[in-house]
C-alpha cells in the first residue's frame, strides 16, 4: 500500500521532454493559482475557496491523459482538471467571483458548473451523484461506438455515499466505459478514513463490483498519467470500469474557515516530504529535461497569465438581477410544433395509450434509451413495454438493477452526451430512492449552466388497488415545489399519448405521473398515428354556471361520476393536464364566471397542490368569490391497504359531501 513513508519513484519510460514539461506546467500552474487564491481569499475577493494543494498531480496527470474531447467530472480540489483543458484563466476566476464571465451566471461558485466546449461536468456539493452521470455519459459514449473513456473523481467521503455503490454496480453490470478516481487523501472534510470504511483500502472493494481496481501514488504526476493513458487506451477498445485509488495528501482544510486542527502534525510533516510539485521538480532537474533559468522562466510566465486573468475577471462587473432572465433561464428553450391527432381511431386502454405513445417515441427519436427495472424481457410490471426488446434490442431498452439514484443520474448523463433518456420508476413511491438527481441535477442543470436534462421520468401513482402506503402514494407535490421540472398528469388514454409524446420532445426533464388504477379501467378512442398535446394547456371537461371544479388524474373521473348523479349542478370542469407548466389562465377564466371553486386530488391535503391552486385563486378572482375556495383531498395519513381503510382515506366521498355544501352556500 502507498503511504506518505512511499518514496516518490519516476519512471520516464519513453515520454519525450515535452511530455515532461508539459506536467509540470500543469503541476506548477495549478499550485500557483491556488496561493494566489488563498490570498485572494484573506483580502476578501473571493468567497470560499476548497484548497487542492498536495493533490495537483492526480488532477493534473489523469486528465493530460485523456482525450481532450473525453468527458471529465470532476470535484472540488481538481483544478488541475481545469488547466489541463486550458480553460481561460480569466473564465475561471470570473466563476469564482459569480462574474458574468463565469461559467454560471453568477448563480453559483467555484467548480459547481460544467462546460461542454471543455468536455467538463462539475459536480454538485453531495458529492456522490456525479458518478451516476459518468454512467450515462459512458453509456452514450459506448452506444455510439466512439471508443471514448469517461473520468470521474470522489474521495473517501464521497465513496461512503450509496450514489457511490450504485454507480460502480451499473457500471460493472453494463460494462461501461469509466474510470472512478478515489482521491485517498485521508479524511472526509475531519473524519478520518477508519471512520469512513473498514477495508485497507479503496482497490479493495473492486472486486466485490467484479472490477478491476488499481492504486497508484497520487502525488506522482508520471505515474498518474502513464496509468490514465495505458487504463484508457485498453479501455476504448475492451470497454470495462476501472476502479483507480489515488494515495495522496491534501496540505490545507476541507476549505479556509475548517482549519487542520484535526490532523497529526507528524502526517503532515510525512505527506510534506512527498509534495508532488518539489519532487517532480527535482527530477526534472537531476534528469536535465529543465533547468533553473527555464522554470524561473516558466513561473514568470505563468505568474503574468495569472494577473491578466485577474485583472479581466476583476474588471468584469457583478451581474444586474433580471427578474425575466432568471425565470427565461429556468428550462431550456422549447417551442413545440403541434400534431393534431387524425383518423383513424382505435379504443385503447389507457395503459395501451401510454405503450403506443412510447412506441411511436422510440421510432421518431433513435437516441432514446429506456431504462427501469424489469423493463426489458419482462416487460415492465404493468407491461407497458411489453415486446419492445424485440422490437428495439438490448442497447436501448435496459433492465436496470435497483438502483434508482445512479440510474437517474444515467438518465442525465445520457443527454449531456447527446442522447434522451426514459427512467421508469417500478412505481412512483421508489423515486424517494432517487430523489436527489432529479431535484438537484435534472431540475436545476440549466438554470446554473445551461445543460438541459432531456429526462422522462414515468411514475406509475396512486391509489385504489390495495396495494398500501409503499404502492400507493400521489407524489406529485414534492416536485410541483422545485423549479426546473415539468410534471403532466394525464386523465385519458388520449391525452396520456399525446402528452407522453410531448415529453419526449421537449428538452427538459418531465416527471410523467400514470394513475395505476386507470391502465386497464379506462378505454377511450385513441389516434393511431403520431400526435401532440401542448403542455399547459387544461382540457374543459363540461360547462356549467354554478361552480368551478379543478381536478386532474383520478380525481376527472371521480368529478364525472359524482356531477353525473346531480345534474342539477351546472360546472364547470378543468382537468389540469399538467401541472408544470400550469394553465392559471383557465383556471382563473372560468372561476371568474362561475364565484365559486373546489379543488380535487388523490393527494393529502396538508401541502398538497390545492393549496397553491387555492391561493392563485384567492389572489386573481377574490372580487368574483361568492364561497370560500375549497378543498377535497387524501386525509393526512399514509395509504392504507385494506380496503375500506383506503377508500376512507381517499377523498371521493367527501367531495360529493363538500360539492353540495359549496353548490348551495
Amino acid at each position: 500500500m502507498i503511504t506518505a513513508e512511499t518514496p516518490i519513484r519516476y519512471e520516464r519510460k519513453k515520454y519525450s521532454d515535452d511530455t515532461l514539461i508539459k506536467l509540470y506546467t500543469g503541476v506548477l500552474k495549478s499550485r500557483m493559482i491556488e496561493e494566489k487564491m488563498h490570498l485572494l481569499l484573506r483580502q476578501g475577493k473571493i468567497s470560499k475557496w476548497f484548497s487542492g494543494i498536495g493533490q495537483e498531480a492526480g488532477s493534473v496527470g489523469a486528465a493530460m491523459a485523456m482525450q481532450t474531447d473525453e468527458y471529465i467530472l470532476p470535484m472540488h480540489r481538481n483544478l488541475g482538471v481545469f488547466i489541463s483543458r486550458n480553460i481561460p484563466l480569466n473564465r475561471l476566476f470570473a466563476q469564482f467571483q459569480g462574474k458574468p464571465g463565469g461559467f454560471t451566471k453568477g448563480r453559483d461558485r467555484s467548480f459547481h458548473f460544467g462546460t461542454q466546449q471543455y468536455h467538463i461536468i462539475g459536480m454538485i456539493s453531495h458529492l456522490g451523484p456525479q458518478l451516476g452521470v459518468a454512467d450515462g455519459i459512458a453509456l452514450a459514449n459506448h452506444l455510439k461506438e466512439n471508443n471514448k473513456v469517461t473520468l470521474v473523481y470522489t474521495g473517501d467521503g464521497g465513496a461512503s455515499q450509496g450514489d457511490f455503490h450504485e454507480s460502480l454496480n451499473v457500471a460493472a453490470v453494463w460494462d461501461l466505459p469509466v474510470i472512478f478516481a478515489i482521491e485517498n487523501n485521508g479524511y472526509g472534510l475531519s473524519t478520518p478514513s477508519d471512520e469512513q470504511f473498514r477495508c485497507r483500502q479503496f482497490i479493495d472493494k473492486g472486486i466485490g463490483y467484479g472490477m478491476e481496481a488499481v492504486q497508484v501514488d497520487g502525488n506522482n504526476v508520471l505515474e498518474v498519467y502513464d496509468t490514465v493513458r495505458r487504463l484508457s487506451e485498453s479501455m476504448r477498445h475492451h470497454p470495462r470500469p476501472v476502479l483507480m485509488e489515488l494515495m495522496t495528501f491534501r496540505m490545507k482544510g476541507h476549505e479556509e474557515a475548517s482549519g487542520t486542527k484535526y490532523v497529526p502534525k507528524e502526517k503532515f510533516e510525512a505527506w510534506e516530504k512527498k509534495d508532488p510539485l518539489h519532487n517532480f521538480e527535482k527530477y526534472l532537474l537531476q534528469e536535465g529535461v529543465m533547468d533553473d533559468k527555464m522554470i524561473e522562466s516558466l513561473r514568470n510566465e505563468i505568474k503574468n497569465e495569472i494577473e491578466h486573468g485577474l485583472e479581466i475577471a476583476f474588471a468584469e462587473q457583478l451581474p444586474p438581477a433580471d427578474t425575466l432572465l432568471e425565470m427565461d433561464d429556468m428550462y431550456a428553450p422549447f417551442h413545440l410544433a403541434e400534431t393534431q391527432p387524425q383518423a383513424p381511431l382505435t379504443n385503447k386502454r389507457f395503459v395501451d395509450a401510454i405503450s403506443d405513445g412510447l412506441r411511436m417515441a422510440m421510432h421518431k427519436h433513435p437516441q432514446l434509451v429506456l431504462m427501469g427495472q424489469d423493463i426489458a424481457g419482462y416487460g415492465g410490471v404493468f407491461k407497458v413495454t411489453e415486446g419492445f426488446l424485440d422490437e428495439f434490442g438490448k442497447k436501448r431498452v435496459r433492465n436496470t438493477p435497483l438502483c434508482e439514484a445512479a440510474i437517474l443520474g444515467t438518465g442525465f448523463g445520457l443527454s449531456i452526451n447527446g442522447m434522451k433518456a426514459m427512467v421508469e420508476m417500478q412505481f412512483a413511491d421508489f423515486v424517494t430512492e432517487g430523489f436527489n438527481q432529479i431535484i438537484n441535477n435534472l431540475a436545476k442543470s440549466h438554470y446554473r449552466w445551461g445543460q438541459n436534462a432531456d429526462v422522462v421520468v414515468r411514475m406509475p401513482t396512486g391509489a385504489g388497488v390495495a396495494a398500501g402506503p409503499f404502492h400507493s402514494q400521489s407524489n406529485e407535490a414534492w416536485f410541483f415545489h422545485t423549479p426546473g421540472l415539468k410534471i403532466a398528469y394525464p386523465a385519458f388514454p388520449s391525452d396520456a399519448k399525446g402528452l407522453l409524446l410531448t415529453a419526449f420532445e421537449d428538452p427538459n426533464p418531465v416527471l410523467f405521473f400514470e394513475h395505476k388504477a386507470l391502465y386497464r379501467s379506462l378505454t377511450e378512442d385513441v389516434a393511431d398515428h403520431y400526435y401532440t398535446i401542448p403542455f399547459g394547456k387544461a382540457r374543459l371537461i363540461s360547462e356549467g354556471h354554478h361552480l368551478t371544479i379543478i381536478t386532474y388524474g383520478m380525481g376527472v373521473h371521480w368529478a364525472m361520476e359524482i356531477t353525473a348523479r346531480h345534474p342539477e349542478i351546472k360546472v364547470d370542469l378543468i382537468d389540469l393536464r399538467t401541472l408544470v407548466p400550469l394553465d392559471k389562465q383557465a383556471i382563473i377564466d372560468s372561476v371568474n364566471k362561475t364565484g365559486k371553486a373546489i379543488i380535487l386530488h388523490e393527494d393529502t391535503l396538508t401541502g398538497g397542490i390545492g393549496g397553491e391552486l387555492s391561493a392563485i385563486i384567492s389572489e386573481n378572482c377574490f372580487q368574483q368569490l361568492d364561497a370560500p375556495v375549497m378543498r377535497s383531498a387524501g386525509l393526512d395519513t399514509p395509504v392504507p391497504m385494506n380496503a375500506d381503510l383506503e377508500q376512507n382515506f381517499l377523498p371521493k366521498q367527501r367531495f360529493e359531501q363538500q360539492l353540495l355544501e359549496l353548490f348551495n352556500y
